[in-house]
């Protein structure tokens, strides 16, 4: 947990990293309230957040920075188990870049005063014209946080009885600036070595993975191999099994065909006679029908006989008169008195326009006019009804209905 003094909180931050650039800065205490879970970031909610402890001198130059990770869980709270101490590492920090106020206090993955906290830290990006720190330090310049900036004091003026002494600053701050590009260099390559270092145990970790996964794949492939091999095994053989059931199976056929080859020839023979036998009485049948037909059609077709009843009727122009229910009286032509005496009821349901079923439904409902639904037993329910006079008006199932029973 963060527990900054006022004086500390005054000038220091945590700034929010995305790649190189800047994302977020807040001040330390506010850092504090997410870490109380106070309050919390939901766009950073599961995600595992690069931040960086921002130590300021009075006149708003670096004087320390901790990179640290820290995780928000999927609430957007902090992680309430996080501990690391960042305000001491940075007091405990070993010299890193000058960033315009002298060498910082750097704490990060490659150097830190802690080993136990190393699993927390990452490295900065030191490549020029493109690090962490040119980005931080830009950050800081543009002061978007509102510190109180205190200006430093005025350098004396050498006068010339400090020449000498002059030259020796110089000689001084010579020597002081080759120690810090070295320790730049030192810090770069410590980083650049760390960075190695975890993308090669990152490459191990994805190759072991790799590997047991392909061990896997080959057992199963193996297992599946033998499966395969064990049943290639059994289909072989019952395949073997079938091919001597079927050489048998031939075998017996060809001897069965052997033996009943005669039987078979004979059989075909009687056969064949009676086909043609049958074929012979049909084509006499058919020279029957044909003969028929044609004598039918002269019958049909041929005048009375001289001296008959209906060549006397003919003669005379006389018809015969029917009746039927629904018709009234009919006068039957000489010609139509056949096909009458054949069947009435179809030529008296001819003359109504109907079919002779349908007009056999009306003749017997206009000879027994009552109700013809049956329940369930079969029994007609037989209650007297209107009769309907018309064939041609009369509707089966309807007309022929009581009251009670009409749909």
């Amino acid at each position: 947990m963060v527990i900054a003094s006022q004086a500390a909180e005054a000038h220091s931050a945590v700034f929010f990293m995305d790649g190189v650039q800047v994302a977020r800065q807040m001040r330390l205490s506010e850092f504090g309230a997410f870490l109380d879970g106070y309050v919390g970031l939901s766009d950073l909610a599961e995600t595992e957040v690069r931040a960086v402890l921002v130590n300021l001198n009075p006149d708003l130059t670096v004087a320390a920075l901790v990179f640290f990770n820290i995780w928000f869980d999927e609430e957007g709270q902090a992680d309430r188990a996080w501990n690391v101490p960042i305000e001491a590492l940075a007091e405990q920090g070993s010299k890193g870049p000058d960033l315009g106020g002298g060498p910082i206090r750097l704490v990060c993955r490659s150097q830190t005063p802690d080993a136990k906290v190393k699993d927390f830290l990452w490295d900065p990006d030191m490549t020029p014209g493109h690090s962490h720190f040119h980005s931080i330090r830009k950050s800081v310049q543009e002061n978007s946080l509102r510190f109180h900036k205190v200006e430093a004091a005025a350098a004396d003026i050498p006068t010339l009885d400090l020449v000498d002494e002059s030259l020796g600053d110089e000689d001084s701050q010579q020597r002081s600036r080759m120690a810090q590009l070295l320790r730049e260099h030192r810090l770069r390559i410590k980083t650049l070595q760390s960075v190695h270092r975890d993308v090669l145990s990152d490459l191990r970790r994805e190759h072991r993975v790799e590997m047991q996964a392909l061990r896997s794949e080959f057992l199963e492939l193996e297992q599946q191999y033998e499966r395969l091999k064990h049943t290639n095994g059994q289909m072989k053989l019952r395949l073997a099994e079938r091919n001597e059931q079927y050489l048998s199976m031939q075998q017996g056929m060809a001897k069965d065909h052997s033996e009943s080859g005669d039987k078979t020839s004979a059989e075909l023979v009687l056969l064949r006679e009676q086909l043609e036998r049958k074929q012979r009485e049909l084509q006499l049948r058919d020279e029957t029908i044909d003969a028929l037909e044609r004598e039918n059609d002269e019958l049909k077709n041929r005048e009375p006989l001289e001296g008959s009843i209906l060549a006397k009727l003919q003669d005379h122009s006389v018809f015969l008169v029917a009746y039927h229910h629904g018709v009234g009286h009919i006068s039957l032509p000489a010609a139509d008195i056949s096909a009458y005496f054949k069947n009435p009821v179809a030529y008296a349901a001819e003359r109504c326009g109907l079919s002779e079923s349908a007009y056999q439904e009306w003749l017997e409902h206009y000879e027994h006019p009552h109700c013809m639904q049956q329940n369930e037993a079969g029994v007609t329910c037989a209650e007297p009804i209107v009769r309907v006079t018309q064939p041609a008006e009369f509707k089966a199932g309807i007309d022929d209905r009581c009251d009670a029973h009409k749909p």
